[in-house]
């Protein structure tokens, strides 16, 4: 028998289920160390650039130029937002170093970003040396959403941002906001404790460490934004998937994985919240039947008022009967 060769984007999958049955956790892990799995693996850097590079960058500039909003930084964040500029900066030429480079001379900073053809020399704190606020220049030029968390008086709060691929969440909303706030909608986790855990965690982080975990739903086509100000534009494409032919929910629908990296910065003590969204759909999941029969599982067993949250009660159905009849997943 002939071995399958996966696409690329089947074998750097960060598939999130390392259980038959999922509930709301912390699960972080330190970051930047390789995760394997069934396929191959992900997670060598943390900040990353794929074959959907340009293709997602387009589509964040088409979402900011609509939506100028989706760019939030209350004033005292000045900062945190050149630290975080100069930080993936870094990260991007420590990983591609063939198409990245950041050097320094003095108190001035060069930058060259290879794939979209840019250089850019500016000194950090000063707003006239970059064309744009720094955060939303850095957040044009890496896959991730970007939202910054300052941490006073005991807690900690979303005080900046740039989100286009915002999973039916909105920052406009949450900008200024404590994190226990944030989550307050989301089921089961307070009366667990999962988000206080999660905050005491991060407030315990230290200048330089670095923590990723997963969080996941599914998506209607490959739509990177699902945010609440555009729930008009994709809302009803669930109910038209429910409604629709079986064949077609094999490519429609997908797998929207989210890898969540959470960094504590040095000089501004804020951490920086970096959200990847990773899309593959129920086609290519198939491609590996321990995914398939892995993400069948989950789906059958999930509450309801989880699946509610995660807005797949229309389409988890579809989703499990595709799995049933099309990649021989079983109960």
């Amino acid at each position: 028998m002939t071995a399958v060769t996966l696409p690329a984007r089947v074998v750097g999958f960060p598939f999130p289920f390392p259980h038959e049955t999922y509930r709301y956790s912390t699960n972080v892990e330190p970051a930047g160390t390789r995760a394997t799995t069934a396929a191959g693996g992900w997670g060598d850097h943390v900040v990353d650039v794929d074959e959907f590079y340009l293709a997602e960058l387009a589509e964040r500039d088409r979402v900011l130029a609509a939506d100028p909003s989706r760019f939030q930084a209350l004033p005292h964040m000045g900062v945190a937002q050149w630290e975080t500029t100069t930080t993936l900066m870094r990260m991007l030429a420590d990983a591609h170093p063939d198409r990245f480079s950041l050097t320094r001379d003095g108190t001035r900073w060069h930058w060259r970003n290879g794939e979209l053809g840019l250089e850019q020399s500016f000194v950090p704190g000063d707003p006239d040396s970059l064309p744009e606020p720094p955060l939303r220049y850095i957040g044009r030029q890496v896959q991730e959403d970007i939202v910054l968390l300052d941490q006073r008086q005991g807690a900690l709060w979303g005080d900046a941002g740039l989100v286009t691929f915002a999973a039916d969440w909105s920052l406009r909303f949450d900008v200024g906001m404590s994190f226990l706030q944030i989550h307050g909608p989301v089921p089961r986790v307070h009366e667990e404790g999962v988000i206080p855990r999660a905050q005491q965690f991060l407030m315990g982080l230290q200048a330089g460490q670095r923590y990723r975990r997963t969080n996941w739903t599914l998506t209607v086509d490959r739509r990177l934004d699902t945010a609440t100000e555009t729930y008009p534009d994709w809302g009803r494409d669930r109910r038209l998937l429910a409604e629709g032919p079986l064949d077609d929910v094999g490519h429609r629908l997908h797998l929207r994985v989210e890898v969540q990296h959470l960094i504590r910065l040095g000089a501004s003590n804020a951490i920086l919240f970096l959200i990847r969204t990773h899309l593959l759909p129920l086609e290519d999941v198939a491609l590996v039947p321990e995914w398939a029969q892995r993400l069948h599982d989950v789906l059958v067993e999930l509450p309801d008022d989880m699946a509610d949250y995660k807005g797949i009660t229309r389409t988890r159905g579809p989703g499990i009967d595709w799995l049933r009849e099309y990649a021989g997943t079983h109960n």
